[in-house]
């Protein structure tokens, strides 16, 4: 029972399937793929494959917490066009991966991505991570690189700069069980740049769903210090949002700027934290351009 608390649980039976129709609903707006299952040292990861043309390296899609798989409807069906596309549901979050032993720190986040990679037969990927995703995949850079041909990350958090204050209290309001519908999506509302937050989006859905029927039981991301930051010798793309309320622009990519070795760091002014969904195409191209250039070196 001790060990049960530590992992990422659905807060009973029927909160996981309550849970499971938001996942499977949103799912089916997604392009065709094949269902795959990973063993890691922490439990099974669950990840989905889109077969795109070519045999150039895959990309590895990370989502943002609470969000899952289906939270990429929108970028897939662009990103697929040129490259296979594998995307993982985050080991300890609400979704298809089932966690069962405790995640302690951030050497453990590598591990499993890593085993993660390994038990899907993959041994060079590009990795693409919006917000909590990003650190995922830096922190497996930092910690495990070997699988890793570049890293993307939109509007990373906890990677160049911290989540400001009032982003942490507002973020709070997502997780107890008792908060109102209304209120926690307002909260998503707000991190989105004002969009539409209600059920009848997907993706906002899925979120408000997971915040209010999953336990998260993993510490919180430290951020990366300097000398991690200089640490990582393989190519970065960073994409910073402008307008984003979970990190300051200006302080982190004037950070990524001065740290990263083989950084490409750039600001897009009117894009807010959700901008994978705002900027879809225009992030499957300059994704493309980064991955052909990487893999052309």
């Amino acid at each position: 029972m001790r060990t049960r608390r530590r992992v990422g649980r659905f807060r009973s039976a029927s909160a996981h399937d309550r849970f499971l129709a938001v996942y499977d609903a949103a799912m089916a707006d997604l392009p065709a793929h094949e269902t795959m299952d990973a063993a890691t040292s922490f439990g099974t990861v669950r990840a989905y494959r889109f077969e795109g043309p070519g045999d150039r390296a895959p990309v590895v899609l990370l989502p943002g917490r609470n969000a899952s798989t289906p939270m990429w409807a929108g970028n897939i069906p662009s990103l697929m066009r040129h490259r296979t596309i594998i995307s993982v549901d985050l080991l300890g979050e609400a979704g298809m991966s089932v966690q069962d032993k405790p995640v302690g720190d951030a050497e453990d986040e590598a591990r499993w991505l890593d085993d993660a990679l390994a038990g899907l037969g993959l041994d060079a990927v590009h990795l693409l991570g919006v917000s909590i995703g990003g650190w995922t995949a830096t922190n497996c850079a930092i910690h495990r690189s070997n699988r890793i041909a570049s890293v993307t990350l939109l509007d990373p958090v906890m990677t160049f700069a911290r989540v400001p204050l009032k982003a942490i209290l507002a973020s709070l309001l997502l997780f107890p069980a008792g908060v109102p519908t209304a209120l926690r999506q307002r909260v998503l509302s707000w991190i989105s740049g004002g969009a539409d937050a209600g059920d009848s989006v997907s993706e906002a859905a899925l979120i408000s769903a997971a915040a209010k029927e999953f336990v998260i039981a993993k510490p919180m991301p430290k951020l990366f210090t300097d000398d991690q930051l200089r640490s990582l010798s393989l190519p970065v793309l960073a994409l910073i949002a402008g307008r984003s309320v979970m990190l300051d622009p200006a302080v982190a990519s004037a950070r990524a700027r001065s740290l990263l070795p083989r950084g490409q760091v750039e600001v897009w002014p009117e894009a807010s934290h959700a901008i994978n969904g705002e900027y879809a195409e225009e992030i499957a191209q300059r994704a493309h351009q980064f991955w052909d250039e990487v893999d052309a070196t």
